[in-house]
């Protein structure tokens, strides 16, 4: 039976494995295409609901406090898609042993349901692009020089070390260009001071202090910098395919 999904994806040289040859890792062709509660709201209006379209986001707003809350007092929550849980990070040392920031981390584990595992295995085929070409702006890595290491998670006044291609910011001092943190919910955080290394193969720069442990953002680079010296006519948006979980 025809699936009626399918995700297009690219495979990209794994930058992990330095030491194995022929080693790739795939990439869904339209993973930064974010849908919102605006989106969702749009899709439902579009399915012929008889609700309006402003209801309906107020819904979906009212369900995020809602959930949210239950979260923060301690709760699991389920829906159709994901499982929820709270948990608390780290080692504990002894039986009376207290909660450390420096030691230990409030998060959340997040599993899917039954139902939405199901429907990936029946619903969703896939379709290999083929390599993408190295010639593209993207971004490689992310490394928190406090760590030492592309794993992840970064923290607040840490330098971090962008790895890609054609990234560099240009041109300098212009509005709306730079490198920014996106949270879960769209709002966008820059860095706190100037680059003090911007070439087109990396950047270094300061996590800002503003960012919230223990949540997850998307980096992105916004630059008119290509090829040759040149510049585009209007900024582009390069984002990290990883999520960064500040630590």
């Amino acid at each position: 039976m025809a699936k009626k999904f399918t995700w297009k994806i690219w495979l990209r040289p794994n930058r992990l494995t330095t030491d194995v040859e022929n080693d790739y890792i795939a990439e869904v062709s339209t993973a930064g295409n974010t849908q919102r509660n605006e989106d969702v709201a749009r899709s439902i209006v579009e399915a012929r609901s008889e609700l309006r379209y402003d209801t309906i986001l107020s819904i979906l707003h009212e369900r995020d406090a809602a959930v949210r809350s239950a979260l923060l007092g301690g709760s699991s929550v389920q829906d159709g898609n994901v499982h929820l849980t709270p948990r608390v990070a780290g080692s504990w040392v002894g039986t009376k042993s207290v909660f450390d920031p420096a030691a230990h981390k409030i998060t959340l584990d997040a599993t899917l349901t039954a139902e939405l595992r199901k429907a990936l295995g029946e619903e969703v085929s896939v379709e290999v692009l083929g390599v993408q070409a190295e010639g593209g702006a993207r971004i490689n890595l992310v490394t928190d020089v406090y760590i030492g290491k592309p794993n992840g998670t970064i923290h607040p006044h840490s330098d971090i070390i962008i790895d890609g291609e054609k990234i560099k910011i240009a041109p300098d001092n212009e509005a709306g260009l730079g490198v920014f943190f996106v949270a879960t919910d769209g709002t966008e955080t820059p860095i706190e001071f100037p680059t003090s290394e911007n070439t087109p193969k990396r950047i270094l720069c300061r996590v800002p202090g503003a960012l919230v442990v223990g949540q997850t953002y998307t980096l992105k680079i916004v630059t008119r910098f290509t090829s040759g010296g040149n510049l585009l006519k209007a900024p582009r948006a390069i984002l990290y395919e990883l999520t960064l979980e500040v630590v």
